[in-house]
């Protein structure tokens, strides 16, 4: 099993932060953050969802997330998946994991539900 390690270059709220602020820049819609770092085999502290219509924001919300956390934390993603077809992309920070998808696909998958003991927190849309 692979370990994984990452450089610390911002604590977590930082990160959660601009990467909330870059999800709401590009209008991603229904913005959850699933605080789970206390729940019993957590992978990492939170889980970070939002949802757009079309694969073409999709795109673009991820692609802000990357930008602003290089530009304002200079931190690179670790792992990143679904740019391909871009209804669901994912973004590994180590400590934060973010999931972008296409809201048909968010609906239907419905992920957070496998976490619904977690605590939650909304941001509400600008």
């Amino acid at each position: 099993m692979a370990v994984r390690k990452a450089k610390k270059t911002s604590n977590t709220e930082e990160l959660l932060t601009c990467i909330v602020n870059a999800i709401q820049e590009k209008k991603g819609k229904n913005v959850v953050a699933l605080e789970i770092g206390s729940l019993p085999n957590a992978v990492c502290q939170y889980f970070v969802f939002c949802n757009a219509d079309s694969t073409t924001q999709v795109d673009a919300i991820a692609s802000n997330i990357e930008d602003k956390v290089i530009e304002k934390l200079g931190e690179k993603v670790f792992r990143s998946a679904g740019y391909e077809n871009a209804i669901w992309i994912v973004l590994d920070y180590i400590d934060i994991v973010v999931h972008v998808f296409q809201t048909e696909w968010r609906s239907y998958y419905r992920v957070e539900e496998l976490w619904a003991d977690a605590k939650t927190l909304h941001y509400e849309e600008v």
